[in-house]
């Protein structure tokens, strides 16, 4: 199956994500910008054991998946940043969880006649839509159904 594919190291050289978004709900944000989230909270987060920011949250909005990811829940989450107060390594900033409702839909329904709008412009070619599997030897991470990053994840040592 296609899957997006997001080549972060590409990504981190842009000021500002350029590409376009075909995303119907999308409120001054590309629906690309959360896939992004997503891919940067992979990479950084150290995933700790005890979980200070999940612990925090006054509203048990914050969850580790089934890889260890932390996941917000959009429909939980006032924005009170006790998440990022709380993580002892700083690695939680407004960027990786914002505050916004939209984002990526997959381009559901455009997908299978041409490729996502944002892989089309993206200037930098940072975004692929290809079949895709999990190769960590090449730093390829499946990390949805819809979404692989290419990255290099830090690890705890």
């Amino acid at each position: 199956m296609k899957k997006l594919l997001v080549d972060l190291e590409i990504c981190y050289k842009c000021k500002k994500c350029e590409a376009g978004c075909s995303y119907y709900y999308h409120i001054q944000n590309n629906g690309i910008e959360k896939a992004l989230a997503k891919g940067c909270q992979f990479l950084i987060c150290r995933r700790c054991e005890e979980s200070f920011c999940i612990n925090s949250c006054p509203n048990k909005a914050l969850e580790k998946n089934k890889n260890g990811i932390l996941e917000r829940h959009s429909m939980l989450c006032t924005s009170c940043k006790s998440c990022m107060a709380a993580c002892p390594f700083g690695t939680i900033y407004s960027d990786i969880l914002s505050f916004k409702t939209s984002g990526c839909d997959w381009c559901v329904g455009r997908k299978d006649v041409v490729a996502p709008e944002c892989v089309d412009t993206c200037p930098h070619k940072a975004l692929k839509y290809t079949e895709v599997t999990e190769d960590v030897a090449n730093n390829i991470y499946v990390l949805n159904e819809h979404l692989a990053i290419k990255t290099i994840v830090w690890e705890k040592k």
